[in-house]
This record gives C-alpha cells, structure tokens and sequence, in this order.
C-alpha cells in the first residue's frame, strides 16, 4: 500500500472521528450547555488565559444557540470533507483553526498549568493531525472511496 494511500486511510479515520464528535454536538445538552464548555476552563488558569477565555464567554453570550449551531455545522462539514476527501485546503483551514479555537477556549490551552498536570489538551494534537494529513498529500489518493483523482 503507497504512502498516500495510507494518509488516505487516516484521512477517513480521523473523519470518522469528527463524524461522532459532530453527532455529539447535534445533541441537545451541547446547545443547553454551551456556555458552560467555556466558563469551565476558567479555573486556576494564569489572567491572560482567563482574559481570553471571558471575552469568548461574552461574545458567545450574545447569541449561544447560534454559536452552538456553528461548531455543529463546522464540525460536520469537516467530518464528511475527511471521509469524502474533498475541499483539501478549506478542511486544513477550518480544522486548524477549530482545533486552535477548542484548545485556546474550552481547554483554555490545556491548563491549569500548576503542580499536578498532566497533559496540553487534545485539541493541540487535532492540529497537529490536519497538517499531517495535508502534508502527506492525504487527498491526492481518493480512489478508497471510489473517485477518480483528478488529472
């Protein structure tokens, strides 16, 4: 099996795995909890940290339904661009910057960082994954799924 075919793979792989985090964000306790996902993070994190973190909770404040509605739909669509191998560059674009987002807000980068951590978040690695994918050439091979790379 060629490298690019194995970044194929991994490319639906991961796609699957936003797939089930984007059912989950179609569930109603993440809309009645939204705000919540955020003000969690709060904690013991350093003031800079927790500047970030209220001017996102204010912002969300203004309209948490429609911020709720936006990760589903951004989730979901980057669920089915992964399994269907499309729009390369606006699915690194946006899973990238999903991933940052998550990391910097709800994982309020993967603090506390005091005495007893012990890890950076997820969301930092879900980066990590989309740049991966994208510089392994994991759309040039769509043949898994039945399509034709283009010529």
């Amino acid at each position: 099996m060629s490298d690019q075919r194995r970044f194929a793979w991994l490319r639906i792989t991961f796609g699957a795995i936003w797939a089930v985090d984007a059912y989950f964000k179609w569930q109603p306790a993440f809309f009645a909890n939204f705000t919540s996902y955020l003000s969690g993070s709060i904690g013991d994190q350093p003031y800079l940290v927790k500047q970030w973190i209220n001017l996102w909770i204010h912002v969300v404040g203004i309209n948490p339904n429609l911020f709720a509605l936006f990760v589903a739909l951004i989730e979901t669509a980057i669920a089915l661009a992964l399994i269907l191998g499309i729009f390369p560059k606006l699915t690194v674009s946006a899973g990238v910057a999903m991933g940052i987002i998550i990391w910097s807000t709800a994982e309020g980068f993967g603090g506390p960082y005091t005495a007893g951590s012990t890890d950076i978040g997820a969301a930092i690695i879900y980066v990590l994954v989309f740049l991966a994918l994208y510089f392994g050439h994991a759309w040039d091979d769509l043949r898994i799924i039945g399509a034709k790379k283009p010529q």
